[in-house]
């Protein structure tokens, strides 16, 4: 590990925070606009796949994300925060992963026991569940629940780090910015 004196997140961390940041918004934007087009319809069926493309870019992201975190620490954050708002801060990361790794996956069970194959790029993989309407109803309903929940959750993330900004005054956001 690098050790904790730098003021900054690698370049690689930073870049993928901002690729997973502009990525959301469209995985967030396909599925608002897919109500524009009739069900059933090609348009909305190519943005129903762009939305799960997109997700799954994410995932991937994140999977790296987590190895880049693992291998590099931190920044520290000028001046120190209390605890409390450590704890906090921590819990929120946590949570933030969770739901990234959390949303493609419900999104993959809910195709696959749709019965449906799953369109990655032009490559169409292999369905390994059964067709199950109940299970595809409940991982649906979660996925677009927790969805709901994401709105809420990147607010505060970004709300946090603008007060802490523009308030406190202090280098979080700062660190994050090339």
């Amino acid at each position: 590990m690098k050790n904790n004196h730098q003021l900054k997140y690698n370049s690689g961390s930073m870049a993928i925070h901002w690729l997973m940041l502009v990525l959301l918004i469209a995985v967030y934007l396909c599925i608002e606009l897919r109500v524009l087009y009739p069900k059933g319809s090609d348009a909305r069926d190519a943005i129903k796949n762009w939305h799960f493309v997109l997700g799954m870019g994410v995932w991937f992201l994140l999977l790296v994300r987590i190895w880049l975190r693992l291998k590099y620490q931190a920044p520290p954050i000028h001046p120190q925060p209390p605890k409390w708002q450590r704890v906090a801060s921590q819990m929120v990361h946590l949570i933030l992963y969770g739901f990234l790794f959390l949303m493609p996956v419900l999104g993959w069970l809910t195709i696959g026991f749709e019965g449906k194959t799953i369109n990655l790029l032009g490559v169409h993989l292999p369905n390994v569940l059964l067709p199950n309407e109940s299970f595809a109803e409940i991982t649906e309903e979660l996925h677009e629940w927790l969805g709901i929940a994401g709105y809420w959750l990147i607010g505060l993330h970004a709300t946090a780090s603008l007060f802490h900004h523009y308030i406190i005054k202090d280098n979080t956001l700062k660190r994050m910015l090339p």
